[in-house]
């Protein structure tokens, strides 16, 4: 398990440079901060000159990218054009709130899907199946920055139950989360219920009936917990692209998390805020994906990682 943790952490470096290379040169296609800086006025040559060698835009772009990896090693990820902030310190101040939203749509979307996908596989065919279906159709179906509007509309306008906007305390997260968590479950719902209808045929779980254990004990310990490998992976990659990959709704909900700074950034040519923020939330993609395959283990014992690296 140590050497192929070992493998898994050597591999991150090269997914890490790959992933600096597309950024670092991609995002210089957008366009010219320095002009952006400037705004509607017009700098004279000299300004612009001296703005650029302070940005040390003047440099080769190869010559760029070789500083940015050397400072990237020791965790230097530049400093803001805009505020001359340090980057790192800007995206720990976002990080909180991006972590406090993903768990908080991660942890609705299992509420809900694990007991309604466990129920449906149940009673196949029954009213709760067909209702987890349509409820598992809507989820899919519906987008999240819709639902965000709806939930606005009746909890904090028309009910005046939560806040609209911002990130302040428990009540705050409460309408996001349920927006991302909802369309989430509806994926979910329908994987744990193909899942569980899979392992309710294998003959160990007719055995383990057939010996007299107790349904709900058949049902967590031997089905359950089998059909939770599709599962966990499910969720390890779902909960690795909330952290970036919830935009919209933070831009609905006006969340101070990460991949609204990302986007804000991006929008101003701040290139060094684009390629710090992307590059956390690769390193975080990794990190979740060897999470996910340690839990395998835990799940079944039977299950080695370390066979397929072999």
């Amino acid at each position: 398990m140590l050497s192929y943790i070992l493998r898994r952490l050597s591999h991150t470096v090269l997914v890490i440079i790959a992933v600096s290379l597309i950024i670092f040169f991609s995002i210089r296609l957008t366009g010219d901060p320095v002009s952006i800086m400037f705004g509607a006025g017009e700098p004279s040559q000299q300004a612009v000159e001296e703005l650029t060698a302070k940005l040390g835009l003047d440099k080769p772009v190869w010559e760029q990218y070789i500083i940015f990896m050397k400072d990237l090693v020791t965790l230097d990820f530049g400093t803001s054009y805009r505020s001359n902030s340090p980057v790192l310190e800007m995206l720990l101040e976002r990080a909180w709130p991006t972590i406090a939203l993903a768990l908080g749509g991660m942890a609705v979307a299992l509420l809900i899907a694990v007991p309604l996908g466990i129920l449906s596989a149940i009673y196949k065919g029954k009213s709760i199946d067909v209702f987890s279906r349509i409820f598992s159709l809507l989820g899919i179906s519906f987008p999240n920055f819709w639902l965000a509007f709806m939930l606005i509309l009746i909890f904090a306008v028309q009910l005046k139950w939560l806040p609209v906007s911002g990130f302040d305390g428990f009540s705050s997260l409460v309408l996001p989360s349920v927006a991302l968590g909802l369309i989430l479950s509806g994926i979910l719902v329908r994987l744990i219920r193909t899942s569980m209808l899979e392992v309710l045929k294998m003959q160990y779980v007719t055995t383990a009936r057939a010996k007299g254990i107790r349904e709900w004990l058949v049902i967590i310990k031997h089905a359950f917990r089998n059909a939770l490998l599709p599962t966990v992976t499910f969720v390890g990659l779902q909960f690795g692209g909330l952290l970036g990959g919830a935009v919209i709704v933070e831009q609905v909900f006006s969340w101070p998390g990460i991949g609204r700074l990302i986007v804000d950034s991006i929008n101003q040519r701040d290139y060094p805020v684009v390629q710090g923020g992307i590059i956390l939330l690769a390193l975080i993609m990794i990190l979740v994906n060897l999470i996910v395959d340690l839990c395998y283990s835990l799940i079944n014992p039977k299950i080695r990682t370390g066979r397929g690296e072999q």
